[in-house]
């Protein structure tokens, strides 16, 4: 495994990220503490999750799923460094949501942190992250309850996932006018197919120093070899819906088909490609990889040490070609 540093600071995390949305949901706790044991034994040490995965009834199951694989000992928690998220309403009926329930207010962050805490089995989170834009409550307020938390040994670092450049840019700001160190990550949809995040946001994360962490990096599993799968007549999945919509625009199609014929002609994986092209990204720390089987968490493995020539890399940018430099892209 490959490590680098968390953006701006001395923090040393592993080029994929554990994604454990499907723990719960799509794979059951035996099956996932195994998962989780073979991405600790092949080096990977940065492990994220959410207090609302699980989804609906089960929210918060996925962190308890983590908790009783740190509880088993042998080091787990000490070799991991811990990302959780917070902003859903976390109320089992969507509808009937108490007031400061949810959100980034003071009150819901502290109330937050402790479940999760609780549900996890530990005490300290080390990169806590909003996972969505509070529009209502000021950065004053969010860097203070922050602050507390970090004071109280509760937190170290602070993230976001799903923020504007701009909203990074605020975020920073108010930050360092309070003495706070501010958002140290942000986690965005960017991928090969999908690729606006180069517009804003990425270049707004360089600038202050935040790691990027892409979230579903084969988009939705169209990178993941879907005609292939398409014409094996590939088993259902979990974002298997969303692919077969994308493909059924011809546009599309054409472009998922140009993308597994050259790596046809390479002899590559075209789920191994689109994870590598993520990691020549600058400003990328590592995606997040969400395997439901030891399998695919092998497949993933194996981009870290795929080395693509610079050939390749030209005649991707020709079939998923990005938006271009900031602000050119958008402003002539």
């Amino acid at each position: 495994m490959k490590y680098t540093q968390l953006g701006r600071t001395g923090l040393k995390v592993s080029r994929l990220v554990l994604g454990t949305m499907n723990f719960g949901p799509q794979t059951d706790e035996a099956d996932s503490h195994t998962i989780m044991d073979a991405a600790q034994q092949a080096g990977i040490n940065f492990f994220d999750t959410a207090n609302v995965y699980g989804w609906g009834a089960n929210k918060g199951r996925t962190e308890e799923i983590v908790g009783s694989w740190f509880a088993k000992g042998g080091g787990r928690r000490d070799k991991t460094v811990l990302a959780t998220k917070l902003y859903a309403n976390m109320a089992t009926d969507d509808g009937k949501v108490w007031p400061n329930h949810d959100k980034l207010s003071a009150l819901n962050i502290r109330r937050s942190v402790d479940a999760s805490l609780q549900r996890l089995g530990t005490d300290h989170i080390d990169l806590y992250q909003f996972h969505h834009v509070d529009r209502d409550t000021p950065w004053d307020e969010i860097w203070q309850a922050m602050d507390v938390l970090v004071q109280q040994g509760k937190i170290l670092y602070v993230g976001s996932s799903n923020h504007a450049g701009w909203h990074i840019a605020r975020a920073n700001e108010t930050a360092a006018r309070r003495g706070s160190y501010g958002l140290v990550s942000e986690q965005c949809l960017y991928n090969l197919a999908e690729r606006r995040a180069e517009m804003e946001v990425i270049p707004a994360a360089e600038g202050y120093g935040l790691g990027v962490i892409p979230w579903s990096p084969l988009h939705g599993g169209l990178l993941g070899g879907a005609l292939r799968k398409e014409r094996e007549g590939g088993a259902a999945r979990s974002g298997a819906g969303r692919s077969a919509d994308a493909l059924a625009n011809s546009t599309i199609r054409a472009q998922i088909q140009s993308y597994e014929d050259l790596l046809d002609k390479h002899g590559l994986e075209p789920g191994e490609v689109a994870l590598a092209w993520l990691l020549t990204r600058p400003g990328v720390t590592g995606p997040i990889v969400g395997p439901r089987t030891a399998d695919q968490l092998a497949s993933a493995l194996r981009a870290v040490e795929l080395t693509l020539p610079d050939e390749l890399l030209a005649s991707l940018d020709e079939i998923f070609p990005g938006p271009g430099p900031t602000p050119e892209a958008f402003a002539w």
